[in-house]
């Protein structure tokens, strides 16, 4: 297990885990619960974030959809350079190379996309995830995407790791407004009964 401190510990990680197309959580495209919650989003002016966002169908949906002002947060620049070149009129000083944590910038909008549960599942990284997502929220924003709705093996290496619906609400509290936090009833079939979808606001 890496040191979630060590960026360039988890820059390597991650990028060699792309060059070895080792990739399951890549779906290919946006997600069914993402792509119909920005399908009801009316302001194309919000400021949106993906972090985490690796090779960022959801950041190229939103693009097409007319939103210009997203951007994509990649520890690796092996998928970011991957983005660039299938969406080329994406502006290039939105696709950000860097850590999520030392991370600046305020936004209307963050979507969660498989990237909470990329973290070993320690107290430290939880609260540490949930105090940098409100910190970077505008006043009113919203952090919204799904969340692994399944049990915890202990095991601190094998991704994606889970949790239950009571334990992530811990760590929101303090910080968010829970507007929605439900079963998600249009996941993807492979994950059909292990998805939370959820809607917090700061």
């Amino acid at each position: 297990m890496f040191n979630q401190d060590n960026s360039k510990e988890q820059q390597q990680y991650w990028s060699q885990r792309y060059l070895e197309n080792q990739t399951g959580w890549d779906i290919g495209a946006p997600s069914t619960p993402i792509k119909q919650y920005i399908d009801q989003l009316e302001n194309k002016n919000l400021k949106i974030l993906i972090p985490g966002a690796g090779n960022s169908y959801e950041a190229e949906y939103l693009f097409k959809q007319g939103f210009k002002h997203v951007s994509v947060l990649d520890i690796s620049n092996e998928p970011l350079d991957a983005f660039r070149i299938r969406v080329p009129d994406f502006p290039l000083n939105q696709t950000i190379q860097g850590d999520f944590f030392t991370h600046k910038g305020n936004y209307d909008l963050i979507l969660e996309q498989t990237f909470f549960c990329s973290f070993p599942p320690t107290k430290y990284n939880r609260q540490r995830y949930a105090t940098k997502m409100c910190d970077l929220l505008n006043n009113n924003g919203k952090l919204v995407g799904l969340w692994f709705n399944f049990p915890l093996t202990g095991d601190m290496d094998k991704r994606p790791f889970g949790g239950d619906k009571e334990e992530y609400s811990n760590y929101f509290d303090p910080f968010f407004k829970i507007i929605c936090f439900e079963d998600c009833y249009n996941s993807m079939e492979s994950r059909m009964g292990s998805e939370l979808f959820g809607i917090f606001q700061k």
